[in-house]
């Protein structure tokens, strides 16, 4: 009975690939602009939820009827954006990687990297908790926080600290999620999450309800966050996924850290170089005599244009899997078609973002305040931050598309030049000379130069692409690893 019983227990393992031909025929067969389409508009409707979060809570701080609760807000931003970069080192790095081994047929591999991302996750997360719980005052204050507005600061960064507990590992798995192409699961993790968002704030804010000001909001969305971590967190758990994350799978070696955080960091400096440039907008502001009135309007220009950027890091978030499987599949015409159909669509995308943002400028910033001069600023500050918005496309997706071939280092270069390289010197000098004219000048000067280097950085990325592919079916991988053992990129030991 037991020897006529084995074959049958085998018959399901037999099945199991079955399963993953979906994810496989999406990744590796359907044509790249419909397979980069089928998984961004799922994933860039859940990007937009997640924007609710920021939306929803500037709204109903807004109807607090102070500017100086818009403030508060405002100066969290930059904090928050550094704790998005950390979430971004790991979360992005093991997507692209994972992505590289289910196109190299390595799935114990793609199991290893989430599982071992997704259990340091949750350790970063306490840390950065517990680390900015501790310090919280001097970071704001270093980030542009007066007298005034410094204890609805407080309030606000206190729950923020907590949900990157949740944050952390939940954005690891969403990525690793879309890597496999199980865009539903991630988009209805967010969309739930967003939806809890927009019931809870009120509750928590508002008199009527627990009072809590501009903490409750704060509350509101940290709650939120941590339903979308327990959905994904269940959906691995329950084994529906096609990566699984499993105790045993936990190996968070070295070799792999380094791999992970290579490909990764690229992502999360442009993260911090945005944190950077938040910050240093905000203290150039800061001697001027409107100070707190153009810190509140650029709180609410940063928190309008973050749907813009999730649009375009919904489109990147469906392009990366399927370059990234074409790439460790070695398709090299597929990966070329996916990035020629990728540049087109990031030009498009961004004209079509910034013509909104321009010609609804002024109604879009008297949604959150009706102050006559807050309105004023926030819409010059609106059309100036977006008046060259295809550089953040462009930008952002060449240094997605060097992160998947293995070219880290220029990635990393490509991420720090806008917000960073280019945007820090003007904003430190402009201001000085032209008041308020020189913020408004510091990001389209930024965004010229920008643009020039990544159109000149398209060739050579293709060459390096094909240089990296045929060093792979060579015996080889980028980076001159060799195939299998202990290589990073496509090992069957990694």
């Amino acid at each position: 009975m037991t020897r006529e019983n084995k074959p049958q227990k085998n018959k399901p393992q037999k099945n199991k690939p079955q399963k993953n031909k979906p994810q496989e025929s999406i990744l590796g067969e359907l044509k790249p602009s419909r397979a980069i389409t089928k998984l961004a508009v799922p994933a860039t409707l859940a990007l937009l939820a997640k924007a609710v979060y920021n939306i929803v809570d500037t709204a109903y701080i807004g109807m607090l009827g102070s500017d100086i609760a818009l403030a508060a807000v405002g100066v969290t931003l930059p904090l928050l954006l550094i704790m998005v970069s950390v979430e971004n080192i790991f979360a992005a790095g093991a997507a692209v990687l994972a992505g590289r081994q289910l196109g190299a047929g390595d799935k114990n591999g793609a199991n290893r990297t989430v599982t071992s991302v997704v259990g340091i996750s949750v350790g970063i997360g306490f840390f950065l908790c517990v680390a900015g719980i501790i310090f919280m005052e001097p970071l704001l204050r270093s980030f542009g926080a007066s007298e005034a507005v410094l204890p609805q600061a407080k309030d606000y960064a206190f729950w923020m600290f907590i949900a990157a507990i949740a944050n952390l590992p939940a954005q690891s798995m969403n990525c690793a999620a879309r890597a496999e192409s199980s865009v539903k699961i991630s988009s209805v993790a967010v969309i739930t999450g967003a939806a809890l968002n927009v019931v809870l704030d009120p509750i928590f804010m508002f008199e009527w309800g627990f009072g809590m000001g501009v903490g409750g909001a704060s509350l509101a969305t940290t709650v939120s966050q941590f339903v979308t971590f327990f959905i994904l967190g269940w959906f691995y758990m329950s084994g529906r996924s096609v990566i699984k994350i499993k105790k045993e799978f936990f190996r968070p070696h070295w070799r792999l850290i380094e791999a992970v955080t290579v490909i990764g960091i690229p992502t999360a400096v442009i993260q911090i170089c945005l944190a950077v440039a938040t910050s240093l907008t905000n203290i150039a502001a800061k001697p001027m005599a409107d100070a707190d009135l153009i810190i509140a309007a650029y709180g609410v220009v940063q928190r309008l244009i973050l749907i813009g950027c999730y649009v375009i890091m919904g489109f990147m978030q469906g392009y990366q899997p399927v370059a990234s499987f074409s790439f460790g599949a070695n398709k090299e015409e597929r990966f070329h078609e996916c990035v020629r159909f990728a540049l087109r669509a990031s030009l498009v995308l961004t004209v079509l973002v910034a013509g909104v943002y321009i010609l609804l400028a002024r109604p879009l910033i008297m949604l959150f305040n009706q102050n006559p001069a807050v309105i004023g600023y926030g819409a010059k500050l609106l059309i100036s931050q977006v008046a060259l918005y295809p550089a953040f496309g462009l930008c952002y997706m060449m240094t997605i598309t060097f992160q998947t071939i293995g070219a880290s280092r220029y990635g990393l270069f490509l991420s720090v030049i806008r917000q960073g390289l280019f945007y820090v010197p003007f904003i430190l000098i402009l201001p000085r000379a032209l008041g308020v004219t020189g913020i408004y000048l510091a990001q389209p000067a930024a965004d010229i130069l920008t643009i020039l280097v990544c159109l000149f950085s398209v060739r050579p990325m293709k060459r390096t692409a094909s240089e990296n592919m045929a060093a792979a079916v060579n015996g080889t991988s980028p980076g001159g690893n060799p195939p299998g053992g202990n290589n990073p990129y496509r090992g069957e030991n990694t």
